[in-house]
């Protein structure tokens, strides 16, 4: 064959050999043998590699050495167990708060706290990356905040000729400092470059107007304003903080046509531990400190968290901007302390309503009555106006994630836990870096484990967010961002924001986590013990409070369907002094590592017992064969909350904290609908709730089945058994997985699209706290009866949707 031989010529190139005279049958030998090896491997040895692997069953006994790069199946669950409760040390959660509290780090600030962050992570044997968005936010400038009084004095010509002509000038009657003392105790609050005081997401702006008390600025506190005739447009708003979220205080305001807002801290809310009542004020006594001032977001959380520029979708560069109105405030706000706030309220005594014209709500908790204010309402007279000046920067500027990882076996089960970094503050003791200590702890009981050859059964992810308080942005974002994944893989979400600023223990969660905490909170011994061997669960009250908003776990449970809990210990107000009732000062220069140190946890032992309780809510979750989740507590709370709002319609007298709760939102208008209509559809919520039970009873008793059918030892022989053991355990831990993603509405709340959960929300007029069916009962509050039952098929089709995913 040489270059002019056609391609398609045939060669011969060796002699033909003759086949085998059995070809057949040996080419159907070799069929079957291979046949009979890949059946061997999907069959045997595959299946073998993918069993879950359970804490009865693991591999190596304790005595047995452990080689290097060892299996995952290198070490029990009891020998982990006791590994992530001795692992914890009060030392070295001190030396984290230490660290994170030594300077500021607002939201987008402070890249050396980020990559120190990554880097401890490493150390500690976890694989940790950096994970940006760019996002819309806003930095101080500068403010101001005045009181002027107008005089009048005549001019000399006037006072010559005796004639009633005068000039009028306006005088500085008092300065507000917006500042917090430097104290010389705290070190923390001297430093240069502290952060001023300040809200986020306010607006820049300089106005001068008459001002009014509208005491703590809920819708009906300003309904209560105008009934009385109070003229609100174009003055000055100053409120109080509480009741609701302070961004929904600015909200409404501005609604009115005011222009302006100032909040101050009450020391009435402040419970026993007050100057008023001869306590110490800080630093040294637990009482609030007069000049502390509480920062924070005016951002409209209830209708949307994140970046308001990208509702929806993650802040990537490039990606398209929307309009910021509707989502954060037109008109300026600052916050002040109560020691700033006295001169501008006494000025309005005798001007205007007195609280007791406004009755029993209007005259809680006057802690400044002592100090000479009436608590009028004003307006302030015609010679006494305010100056609001208010100067804010506003960028697109980089937050940073840091997002960690321990692979599992089972890339499809993932168990995520967070944190936010970011403060309003150089300190932060408290929120939020006493969760951030308590999770550096965490992450090193896991390296500890993962150092002794541990490998867990799902995937855990570690996250430390930034732009939490500016409106949960990190956290919002990263989720919006995988979503896919997170629907596909994500078995629950489990937060820490504050872990502690007190002795008592408390926790929101999805009722589907209820069982695993108080199981997990009865293996950890109190710091706060009456009787020796108290734990957690002895000396707390075991109410779960159901979700809201407020924290990192807000995208998670409300938009993603992801089960998710918050947990942490906060302060006990019945107990003044030094025996656990210290005020913790939110958001100020006071929430610092001396605070934290002198009176929040002295000796840090309640940030160990955080830790320990993590780490053992999160191993628990990574580990057990089956998901511990509880479906059976869910649809019991689930009928509990159908029975909760069939009550609105009942027409019965609220209780208090129902008033407290109604106060905050409109006065309904004319009835819409048909109210006989809506109460017939009660009837069927009860009963698709009532076959969610009994189908999430089957589910949980067949759960429980074959999770002591994992803890058996199942000889090696019995393969089959195995294989047919670990799709059963597949099928029921997938019910799990998915049943909360089952109470998702692809289009959302009204009027707030951005949240997907018929069940949970934070309540849209008070912002943080959590509403149940809040489509239904939003429409019930209203009075709009047809729109209401418009959510009842909508919460119906999605119970049947659940009994359908448990079957």
């Amino acid at each position: 064959m040489d270059e002019r031989t056609p391609l398609i010529t045939t060669v011969q190139v060796a002699p033909r050999r003759h086949r085998y005279q059995h070809s057949v049958v040996r080419r159907f030998c070799t069929i079957a043998l291979g046949s009979s090896l890949v059946a061997l491997v999907v069959l045997f040895l595959l299946p073998v590699a993918l069993i879950p692997r359970h804490h009865h069953n693991w591999g190596h006994p304790p005595s047995s050495p452990h080689p290097p790069n060892q299996t995952p199946n290198a070490i029990t669950f009891a020998e982990l167990q006791d590994i992530l409760i001795s692992t914890p040390e009060e030392e070295k959660a001190q030396e984290w708060s230490k660290y994170y509290t030594s300077g500021p780090h607002l939201a987008g600030k402070n890249y050396s706290q980020v990559l120190w962050t990554q880097e401890r992570w490493q150390e500690f044997g976890i694989k940790a990356d950096i994970v940006a968005y760019d996002v819309y936010i806003n930095y101080p400038q500068g403010h101001r905040l005045a009181l002027y009084e107008k005089t009048e004095k005549k001019s000399e010509v006037a006072e010559k000729r005796d004639v009633g002509s005068a000039e009028e000038t306006w005088k500085v009657k008092f300065e507000a400092s917006l500042e917090e003392d430097v104290l010389e105790e705290d070190t923390t609050t001297g430093l240069e470059d502290r952060i001023p005081t300040f809200h986020g997401y306010s607006a820049s702006g300089n106005v001068t107007a008459p001002y009014v008390y509208v005491n703590y600025g809920t819708y009906q506190d300003f309904e209560d304003l105008l009934k009385a005739n109070i003229s609100l447009d174009g003055k000055i708003a100053v409120a109080k903080y509480g009741g609701i979220f302070r961004g929904l205080k600015v909200k409404r305001a501005q609604e009115l046509g005011m222009v302006g807002t100032v909040i101050f801290t009450d020391p009435g809310d402040d419970g026993e531990a007050t100057d008023e009542n001869g306590v110490d004020l800080y630093p040294t006594g637990p009482a609030r400190n007069p000049s502390s001032v509480q920062r924070g977001s005016t951002q409209f959380l209830s209708v949307a968290p994140g970046d308001p520029t990208t509702p929806g979708y993650p802040s990537k560069p490039g990606v398209p901007r929307q309009p910021v109105d509707g989502a954060i405030p037109s008109i300026p706000s600052v916050p002040i302390s109560y020691l700033d706030a006295i001169p501008i309220l006494t000025a309005l005594n005798g001007h205007g309503p007195s609280p007791r014209d406004f009755g029993k709500y209007w005259q809680k908790n006057l802690g400044l009555k002592y100090k000479g204010v009436k608590y009028n309402v004003g307006p302030s007279p015609d010679n006494l106006v305010l100056n609001l000046v208010n100067e804010q920067e506003y960028v697109t500027t980089p937050l940073w994630n840091v997002i960690g990882v321990i692979n599992g076996t089972l890339p499809d089960e993932v168990i995520v836990i967070g944190n936010h970094r970011d403060a309003w503050i150089a300190g932060g003791a408290g929120d939020p870096n006493s969760g951030s200590a308590a999770l550096n702890e965490v992450i090193r009981s896991f390296g500890v484990a993962l150092s002794k050859g541990w490998k867990p059964l799902r995937t855990i992810v570690f996250a430390s967010w930034d732009g939490e308080e500016y409106g949960l942005i990190g956290s919002t974002e990263w989720v919006e961002e995988y979503l896919p994944w997170l629907a596909h893989t994500a078995v629950a979400y489990v937060n820490v924001d504050v872990a502690t600023v007190g002795p008592i223990f408390s926790a929101s969660a999805s009722p589907l986590l209820n069982k695993l905490l108080y199981e997990v909170a009865d293996l950890v011994q109190s710091p706060n013990q009456t009787v020796p061997g108290q734990t957690v669960g002895d000396l707390w009250n075991r109410h779960i409070n159901t979700m809201g908003s407020g924290s990192d776990f807000t995208a998670f449970q409300d938009f993603a369907g992801i089960p998710s809990i918050d947990m942490g210990f906060g302060p006990d107000p019945r107990a003044p002094g030094n025996s656990g009732g210290a005020v913790y000062h939110y958001h100020s220069n006071y929430d610092s590592f001396h605070w934290m140190n002198t009176f929040g946890d002295p000796g840090f032992h309640y940030h160990v017992t955080v830790a320990r309780l993590w780490s053992l809510f999160t191993a628990k979750l990574a580990e057990a064969p089956l998901i511990p989740l509880n479906a059976t507590d869910y649809a019991t709370a689930l009928d509990g909350y159908i029975s909760q709002v069939e009550a609105k319609l009942s027409g019965k007298a609220l209780s208090e904290d129902e008033e407290i709760e109604a106060r905050a939102r409109p006065t309904p208008s004319t009835p819409k609908g048909s109210l006989d209509d809506l109460k017939i559809s009660f009837n069927k919520l009860h009963k698709a709730a009532a076959h969610l039970k009994k189908v999430a009873i089957e589910h949980d008793s067949w759960a429980a089945q074959l999770a002591g059918e994992a803890g058996e030892d199942i000889p090696w022989w019995k393969w089959l058994t195995k294989i047919k053991l670990f799709i059963r355990i597949r099928r029921a831990n997938d019910k799990y997985q998915f049943m909360e993603r089952h109470f998702l509405h692809d289009k959302g709340l009204d009027g707030r699209p951005w949240f997907k959960h018929v069940v949970f929300a934070p309540g849209l007029w008070t912002g943080y706290s959590g509403a149940v069916f809040p489509g239904l009962v939003e429409a019930i509050d209203a009075k709009d009866y047809g729109n209401a039952q418009k959510w009842a098929r909508i919460i119906e089709g999605r119970l049947w949707r659940a009994v359908s995913g448990l079957k």
